[in-house]
């Protein structure tokens, strides 16, 4: 018995250390590089205070509000945990780009050809294409009720699990009937938007299907892939999340295809290209920001390198009075259209109007005829009904449409979504659209906001 139990006590002893040699080895990489890149970007893109972002967007990760962080003149952060840094830089008109195999002047000699903002001054233009907003009130609309609902998503019942929304702006009938920003933040905030900007994406890439430059049933043109069991792959079942590529999107591993591609990878576009296929194209949903950042790299490979750092701008953003609107890319510069996008609360109302109008915008048509109904029709490898082509539906179970998301919210409902509770939600039998962004860690109730507005509204 004695042999047994010491045999057990250095079993243990070894997992235990292991387990420690796992997480000293694995966590400290990642986590720095969350720091310094989350910090780069809320400071000189966002333009936040230092503290405000320990406290709200690093409190969440243990440790890390307290570890080693140092913002530098240059425009750069360092974050540093146990025994490894990390750094992002930031460069204007391009926000920031965290460091991973290229050095930090590799990356600042890059010399891509960027939009020039328009001339035009949106506070003398009226809303949706500027940002004077009409005086007359809509008698159909109980604005009380929705000053209400606005209330509620702000309030604050329970200090230790903060909800933190930042910015709300309500669009009914393409006006503004209700609009709400935290202390210190106002209509211009340039705010994160996480993975909604996957659905920036399926703008761009509509976009060009309208130019003729891309085809979404055929083929993804990857040239890795030809000659091999992906080059069935086509574009369509990247936008579905079914493309049946090897992936892990855990957030909670470190060794996760999701943090080797965002931390250790300058070509996130070609890291999750060179995975391998596991499933036959689009039998298997699983939601992948490595399928958006491939892409993000054909996009950038279809219209070439003098076009691709203006074509979110001026084909899509300045169109549709998106001024405030950024895009990060990656060391290798390729934008990071997974998740690196930021722009104001009324911005982000602007994009969800394109959808709700089928993509026309002041009469003129910026994407193609028939592309949102695709994009919100259900991929079919997507259970509940749950994901079109890089949009989320509520359309649920075609046998049992009250089993989806939200269940007490129409069934025509899609939104942008975006982690820390990020959403723009449109909703076509309302005429309407809601804007919800924050930095909320202990969920948010999205449906409740929404029924609140809903009230509001005439039958």
């Amino acid at each position: 018995m004695k042999r047994i139990l010491k045999w057990m006590f250095f079993v243990v002893v070894g997992l235990i250390l292991a387990a420690l040699a796992y997480v000293v080895t694995t966590f400290p990489p990642v986590m720095a590089g969350m720091a310094a890149k989350t910090m780069c970007s809320c400071v000189f893109v966002m333009g936040r205070d230092p503290q405000s972002v320990r406290d709200k967007e690093l409190k969440v990760f243990p440790g890390l509000s307290n570890s080693s962080i140092d913002i530098h003149e240059d425009s750069s952060v360092t974050a540093t945990v146990l025994w490894k840094s990390s750094k992002a830089i930031f460069r204007r008109g391009l926000g920031c780009t965290l460091l991973a195999d290229q050095s930090e002047k590799q990356i600042r000699a890059q010399r891509p050809v960027l939009a020039k903002l328009p001339d035009t001054n949106q506070d003398s233009l009226a809303w949706p294409a500027g940002n004077r907003v009409t005086d007359s009130i809509d008698n159909s609309v109980n604005y009380e009720v929705i000053n209400k609902a606005l209330t509620m998503a702000f309030d604050e019942p329970d200090p230790e699990h903060p909800i933190n929304t930042l910015a709300i702006v309500v669009v009914y009938r393409n006006q503004i009937i209700g609009e709400r920003y935290a202390d210190g933040l106002s209509m211009d905030s340039r705010l994160m938007g996480w993975s909604m900007t996957k659905s920036i994406t399926n703008a761009l890439v509509g976009i060009l299907v309208n130019e003729g430059r891309l085809h979404t049933e055929k083929p993804a043109p990857v040239a890795a892939w030809q000659g091999d069991e992906r080059a069935s792959i086509t574009l369509n079942n990247l936008l579905q999340a079914s493309s049946g590529l090897k992936w892990s999107e855990s957030y909670f591993s470190p060794t996760s295809d999701f943090h080797q591609m965002f931390i250790k990878s300058d070509d996130k576009g070609g890291y999750a290209m060179s995975k391998e296929l596991v499933h036959q194209p689009g039998t298997f949903f699983q939601y992948s920001s490595g399928s958006t950042n491939i892409i993000s790299k054909i996009i950038r490979q279809t219209v070439g390198d003098s076009l691709y750092y203006k074509l979110p701008y001026e084909k899509l953003f300045f169109r549709i009075g998106m001024r405030s609107a950024i895009m990060e890319p990656d060391a290798s510069g390729t934008f990071v259209a997974s998740s690196y996008s930021f722009a104001s609360g009324r911005d982000w109302a602007r994009f969800g109007l394109l959808y709700l109008n089928d993509g026309i915008w002041d009469g003129k048509r910026i994407l193609p005829e028939g592309w949102v109904k695709n994009t919100t029709t259900p991929a079919p490898a997507a259970a509940l009904g749950r994901y079109g082509a890089h949009w989320w539906l509520n359309a649920g179970d075609p046998a049992d449409p009250t089993k989806r998301k939200f269940p007490n919210l129409p069934t025509d409902v899609y939104w942008a979504d975006g982690f820390e509770e990020q959403y723009v939600m449109a909703i076509p039998s309302k005429k309407l659209v809601v804007v919800r962004l924050g930095i909320s860690h202990h969920g948010f109730d999205m449906e409740k906001l929404v029924n609140g507005v809903i009230a509001a509204l005439p039958n």
